[in-house]
């Protein structure tokens, strides 16, 4: 596998530097001359036309200090007790919605009825947003994470932010368990919002993508699911491989204009490039997640699909400081949903053959625009 750093143009045709392998992308993850700020935004590089992660925010004095009080007030709103008691209602969750999956008449979309309520179920409940609404911020969700669409990404998550303030509002009236109220009480409003909007986006979309992946890559490997479905309790294990491995359909986009964003805070002369440039402060470095966590370095094999893998050191969720706060909270969901569906639906199967599934090029989190499946 080729590792190091190399230029690359981005989605829209911004020049940027690629960084590939397990042992670079992860020490420069927990780099701190790296960051998701720039002091010049508006003429800095870009990823995509998307407002999220499309492009950088705008250097603070204080950006240091923020990250740690949001990784503070986060920690305490996902909390190892919190969670553990949300785990159960999870399962409640998946079991209802696999009931439900099953009143429908099949063939039907796995995508629409179980890959997107679950987490937009889940994610409610946790942060105290209405799950009435999740037509609305899924549509801003998506919209938000469009690619090449400026205006309506912007659109979109100015809707969110929206929503979130009048949510927010309430906290502050009537405040309850839940994260929102926690972040009313200690952030102004306006503050609140953007990172509220950002939680609802993250902790939903993503996992959509992630579920998705996961029934493509069991239901089209019948060994695999067959050892899932004998050993049910190894489900954490068949999880952390699903989160490993590359999605199966491909999205139609350049090879090379993706990665994590991340941009340098000041010249770093010590990392070499192909080229033999040097990466100058303000320069965008796109971190290969993916390439990283198929470096046959720490990874045996890594194009297999192998539950059996340990350890399993991906680095799905980041790593070091910006390491997804989230993470535990995909974890139970998956768990739930990939330790129950195939008990509960032993026949279920793909209604359309892999390479017919459609990708959502367009959307920074990929994904499908629908799953079918029969049983």
């Amino acid at each position: 596998m080729e590792t190091g750093v190399r230029r690359v143009a981005t989605y829209v045709g911004d020049p940027a530097w690629e960084v590939r392998g397990y042992d670079l992308v992860r020490e420069m993850l927990s780099d701190p001359r790296l960051g998701r700020t720039h002091p010049r935004p508006e003429t800095a590089s870009r990823l995509s036309d998307s407002v999220i992660f499309g492009r950088p925010q705008p250097a603070t004095p204080t950006e240091h200090e923020d990250h740690v009080k949001m990784r503070r007030v986060l920690g305490r709103s996902f909390s190892a007790r919190r969670l553990a008691a949300l785990r159960p209602r999870v399962q409640t969750i998946v079991d209802d919605q696999l009931e439900q999956l099953l009143r429908r008449e099949p063939p039907t979309d796995f995508h629409a009825a179980v890959s997107f309520p679950l987490p937009a179920l889940v994610i409610c409940e946790l942060l105290g947003v209405p799950y009435d609404d999740r037509d609305d911020f899924k549509g801003w969700s998506e919209d938000a994470a469009h690619m090449s669409d400026e205006q309506r990404s912007m659109t979109g998550l100015a809707n969110l932010w929206q929503y979130m303030h009048q949510l927010l509002q309430d906290k502050q009236r009537a405040p309850a368990e839940d994260v929102l109220s926690d972040l009313a009480t200690e952030y102004p409003i306006d503050e609140a919002a953007k990172l509220a909007a950002g939680l609802l986006f993250a902790g939903h979309e993503t996992t959509v993508t992630t579920i998705d992946k996961g029934m493509v890559l069991l239901l089209s490997d019948p060994a695999q699911r067959s050892a899932l479905e004998r050993e049910p309790a190894q489900v954490a294990s068949f999880v952390e491989e699903i989160l490993r491995s590359p999605f199966p359909v491909r999205p139609d986009i350049p090879q090379g204009t993706g990665g994590l964003p991340r941009y340098a805070k000041e010249d770093l002369p010590d990392i070499p490039t192909a080229e033999g440039a040097s990466i100058r402060a303000g320069d965008l470095l796109l971190l290969d997640l993916q390439g990283a966590n198929l470096d046959p370095g720490p990874f045996a094999e890594p194009d297999s699909f192998d539950p059996t893998r340990s350890p399993n050191p991906h680095v799905t969720f980041g790593h070091g400081p910006y390491f997804c706060i989230g993470a535990p909270l995909a974890r139970i969901e998956l768990q739930a949903l990939f330790g129950t569906v195939f008990g509960r639906v032993p026949t279920l199967a793909l209604d359309v053959p892999v390479e017919e599934l459609q990708p959502r090029s367009h959307l920074l989190t990929g994904g499908l625009a629908a799953l079918p499946v029969r049983w």
